[in-house]
């Protein structure tokens, strides 16, 4: 299983940017998809992520202006980012528990860089 993730970049504060991330392979079925970030000197955090049953989950610094949604065809999440703010400045890493022919296992993206500017 791989994810793919894509569309950080650089954007000034107020503005918006959507991630997406794409999971491909044998996957029999997803318990859970979402997006963490790890800012430098900071620990990875989660920001968003839909559990098995579909509901969906976010930091309280992120509610209200990041929307998680999903494409279950497509085995694709996305990540809809709004009136963004420096401190959202990180490295966002999708996340996925996936099982597989024969086993569960976590799995992590790339990393794309989000930079906000003030």
């Amino acid at each position: 299983v791989q994810l793919q993730a894509s569309g950080g970049g650089l954007v000034q504060a107020g503005g918006s940017l959507r991630l997406s991330c794409a999971a491909s392979g044998v996957i029999y079925r997803i318990n859970s998809m979402g997006w963490y970030r790890q800012a430098p000197g900071k620990q990875r955090e989660l920001v968003a992520r839909f559990s098995s049953e579909g509901s969906s989950t976010y930091d309280d610094s992120v509610k209200g202006r990041f929307t998680i949604s999903r494409d279950n065809a497509k085995n694709t999440v996305y990540l809809q980012m709004s009136t963004l703010k420096p401190e959202d400045t990180a490295v966002y890493y999708c996340n996925a528990v996936i099982t597989g022919a024969t086993s569960i296992h976590t799995y992590w993206g790339q990393g794309t860089q989000v930079t906000v500017s003030s």
